[in-house]
């Protein structure tokens, strides 16, 4: 066997280890709370008061306008000289679930505003208030919307997440990093997470497009119905 094939074949099994203990969990829960807040910010920007609104609006401005790693490395890094302590993998959640609340906010606003005016309209005059038509008729409708830009947000955050190994959490990339420092072979390393990262990111465009396609049918099914 190539001296190559047999490094990656060793190494194969820390990376996937790496991998499902650290980088899956953190993809997830990143995202996960980072839709809750997506979802809070959005509906804060839209239907809040002035004082709410400003505030989703300074959030949004300053995450979507300061890169990511330097956002995880003032949690990280910075936040102790206030005496605020936090693990490399708390910080790194804390800082993904921010990152995503932001850009998914943007996403869930445009999606809800896309929604025609007669939706809520059609929903108070059969006797909804405002929480039953925005969980019965307006989000349903939004969701056709937002899940093509959510997915990809879901996908780049996959590998978004190596930017964790600079804050010290022990995820893929720095697992990679790890046995280059033995090793000394970091092409062939960097290339098999490189690898391993390809894989997931295509799993999940197969899965992103079937869910669109399931949509796309509901919405047809929705359309006929009208």
């Amino acid at each position: 066997m190539p001296h190559w094939l047999q490094l990656m074949a060793d190494s194969l099994p820390t990376l996937l280890w790496a991998g499902l203990i650290f980088t899956i969990p953190l993809t997830l829960l990143s995202f996960t709370f980072g839709m809750a807040l997506g979802l809070a910010t959005a509906v804060g920007r839209l239907f809040g008061p002035a004082p709410v609104r400003a505030i989703a609006r300074f959030y949004v401005w300053i995450i979507r306008g300061t890169p990511l790693l330097v956002q995880l490395f003032v949690i990280f890094y910075g936040l102790p000289s206030i005496g605020i302590l936090l693990d490399a993998f708390p910080a790194a959640l804390i800082g993904f679930t921010l990152n995503i609340g932001a850009y998914s906010s943007e996403i869930i606003r445009a999606a809800i505003s896309s929604v025609p005016k007669g939706q809520w309209e059609a929903a108070y005059s059969i006797g909804m208030n405002w929480r039953q038509a925005m969980t019965r008729t307006i989000l349903p409708q939004a969701s056709r919307v937002a899940v093509p830009p959510l997915s990809n947000t879901f996908i780049s955050l996959v590998k978004d997440t190596s930017l964790a190994a600079a804050i010290t959490v022990p995820e893929l990339f720095q697992a990679a990093q790890r046995i280059v420092a033995t090793t000394y072979e970091p092409l062939i390393l960097y290339i098999e997470a490189a690898l391993i990262y390809l894989v997931l990111s295509s799993v999940l465009s197969a899965l992103q497009a079937r869910l669109e396609t399931r949509f796309a049918r509901y919405g047809g099914m929705m359309e006929a119905q009208r």
